[in-house]
């Protein structure tokens, strides 16, 4: 599987999960890697989107309300997890070690579901997914 982290999590981040993953057959990389720190969310979706096969992990939970971002998203059927909130306030490492534990849940969530499938991931080292979508 392909994973696609957003600006509002580290590009380091997303190096550090590619070589974690990459044991298991799967990549990850950030926008900042693939495109450009300054991608525009509606841009960077369709590009994603035409490729096919790809995971979203993002910290923008309003690409959802924004009309605009929302319709590109919805018709896009991205398998997505969106961060709930407390993530993008946390410092680096406990980001980190957070998203490490969540992880592979994560891959094997991605797995059993239909493409376009919706995700909050909680801000704790336990728990279930809601689904959004």
């Amino acid at each position: 599987m392909r994973f696609f982290l957003d600006n509002n999590l580290s590009y380091r981040l997303a190096e550090a999960l590619d070589v974690l993953s990459g044991a298991e057959g799967h990549s990850v990389v950030h926008v900042s890697k693939k495109y450009t720190a300054s991608a525009k969310d509606v841009d960077w979706i369709r590009w994603l989107a035409e490729e096919g096969g790809w995971v979203i992990v993002s910290g923008d939970s309003r690409i959802r309300k924004r009309p605009r971002e929302r319709e590109i998203f919805l018709a896009a059927r991205l398998t997505t997890f969106f961060l709930a909130p407390g993530w993008i306030n946390a410092k680096f490492w406990e980001q980190s070690q957070l998203l490490v534990r969540w992880w592979p849940r994560i891959i094997e969530q991605s797995a059993l579901v239909e493409q376009g499938a919706v995700f909050e991931i909680p801000y704790r080292q336990t728990g279930r997914f809601t689904q959004l979508r």
